[in-house]
């Protein structure tokens, strides 16, 4: 595995101070936004697409100090209901592909992004319940539609590029938010969909990031290391599902924290070492966005304690047996 960093939490830097900093705190690779709702402070790909010295500069500057790029991420909603907020995302997803193929990178981040209702529909509709019976109705309308056609086209065209792996954060307010809709849209894409397995999403749905990492054997194509803290008793009187800001941090039923502010390190060891039984030896990017800590100090926590988490090598013969 390899020690990672999204570069979103750093953006305020420019490219080169950011992967010197990085290289000082020993991290092995970074995932670049390239637009969406991540940015596009690092990577702008209009500079390098069609554009070899750019290109060269780049992978020379990363190659300094010695960072690779795990991934390019793009998150956003192409799907939305409203013509030319989807168009700006899809756009934007597909120069994120170019750019990436001009670096030779072959995964790409992302959302599965949420239609609308109807065709008529000014904004998207998560639909999370069964009746009444409108509500299955939109899904199969959203899912046979929208959802499945605009991804097996962008499929096809990422392949044509060189990616090989798409892979959607599974996050609640987009039709893909667990396991289970991650594989409903992998069985009808094929497998350049898989997941970019972030727990901290999971965590508060009351998934278990290990089984669910088990029943993703062999689809997980990128990890980000968030965590997530519950308050058990906000919970207990309002549940999960809470719209308040993520800065009212003492009302919330639950926050995004750095890794080890919401779970101990036994939670993140078992998550890892699924991770690791399953097969899956790619980055852990940390992603901060921890409402009681600074970037730096936020950043800089996460990158000790997966430092002693992180399984790096591997484990050879079992010379015990």
């Amino acid at each position: 595995m390899k020690l990672g960093v999204m570069n979103p939490v750093l953006s305020s830097y420019k490219f080169c101070d950011a992967l010197s900093y990085l290289h000082s705190l020993g991290v092995q690779c970074i995932e670049i936004g390239a637009g969406g709702y991540p940015g596009d402070a690092h990577l702008k790909p209009a500079e390098l697409i069609n554009n070899p010295s750019n290109v060269k500069a780049y992978k020379a500057l990363l190659e300094k100090y010695h960072i690779e790029i795990s991934a390019i991420s793009c998150h956003g909603n192409p799907l939305h209901p409203k013509r030319e907020v989807a168009l700006k995302f899809h756009n934007q997803f597909k120069d994120a592909i170019l750019a990436a193929e001009a670096l030779g990178v072959d995964t790409i981040v992302g959302f599965a992004g949420c239609p609308g209702d109807c065709e008529t529909s000014k904004y998207p509709n998560w639909v999370t319940c069964p009746w009444p019976n409108d509500f299955g109705e939109i899904l199969k309308w959203q899912w046979e539609e929208k959802v499945i056609p605009y991804w097996k086209d962008m499929a096809e065209f990422a392949k044509k590029h060189n990616i090989k792996k798409i892979a959607f954060e599974m996050h609640p307010g987009f039709v893909v938010y667990n396991p289970e809709t991650l594989l409903k849209l992998r069985a009808a894409v094929g497998d350049i969909i898989g997941a970019n397995f972030d727990p901290s999403h999971l965590f508060w749905q009351g998934i278990n990031p290990v089984s669910a990492i088990k029943a993703l054997k062999g689809a997980i194509y990128h990890f980000h290391a968030k965590d997530t803290l519950i308050d058990e008793k906000n919970t207990q009187v309002n549940g999960v599902l809470d719209n308040k800001s993520y800065g009212d941090i003492l009302n919330r039923s639950w926050v995004f924290r750095t890794i080890g502010y919401g779970h101990g390190k036994e939670v993140w060891n078992d998550i890892i070492s699924m991770l690791k039984a399953t097969g899956y030896d790619g980055a852990i990017s940390i992603e901060h966005e921890d409402g009681l800590m600074s970037p730096k100090e936020g950043l800089e926590k996460a990158v000790a304690f997966l430092k002693d988490v992180l399984i790096f090598e591997n484990s050879g013969e079992m010379w015990w047996v």
